[in-house]
């Protein structure tokens, strides 16, 4: 009681804000999980697809070990095969990789939104001059230039959410892998010709 004899009013606990918080984070997280499978249920949203189209290089020098100066562009087309999903692309990287070690710095791409039943060409620029190379790909780029054959693999990692209507879903990894031949001799510059490109591989 206060010296007028009235009760004092009750604070507000801060265990009280914090259950209220934590009870709106988890009814967000619920919606957005139930969008995500009201997506995946009525609209069954199927993979991108991806495949590389063209390559040129304008420099890949693996004479000076333990560095190869790197400098390459890609053509990459993007299917959406839904009717009525569209997808949305961020914080999407593209790099390439001989042998399995990168030899391209990740080089991040605009963020993408293609519509249902639309293809979308990409066409990065790759590398930055000199990049660290171990002994096994500088002695692998030598010899396959010299064979006039190079198997390089584009890698394009990012972020994706599927949208149908005015529902979209959680952002869902994505990793995509292009291996591709190219007919690459030591001192070409430019266009070179592709002599095999699998469909890349796609994993969401």
């Amino acid at each position: 009681m206060t010296q007028e004899g009235k009760p004092k009013t009750p604070k507000h606990s801060q265990g009280g804000t914090g259950r209220s918080c934590g009870l709106c984070l988890f009814i967000f997280l619920l919606l957005a999980g139930a969008s995500a499978v009201a997506v995946c249920l009525i609209y069954r949203p199927r993979k991108p697809r991806f495949a590389v189209v063209g390559a040129a290089i304008y420099q890949l020098n693996a004479t000076s070990q333990p560095i190869i100066s790197t400098s390459m562009q890609f053509t990459i087309v993007t299917r959406n095969p839904n009717r009525r999903v569209s997808i949305f692309y961020d914080k999407l990287q593209a790099s390439v990789s001989y042998r399995n070690q990168q030899i391209t710095p990740a080089m991040d791409l605009p963020p993408l939104y293609q519509e249902a039943k639309s293809t979308v060409a990409l066409t990065p620029l790759l590398g930055s001059g000199t990049v660290p190379a171990s002994a096994e790909v500088v002695n692998g780029l030598m010899m396959d230039e010299a064979y006039g054959v190079v198997a390089l693999r584009v890698v394009l990692l990012g972020k994706l959410r599927w949208k149908a209507g005015a529902i979209k879903t959680v952002k869902y990894g994505v990793y995509v892998k292009c291996d591709v031949w190219v007919d690459l001799k030591k001192g070409a510059v430019g266009p070179v010709p592709l002599l095999g490109a699998s469909p890349c591989k796609v994993d969401i």
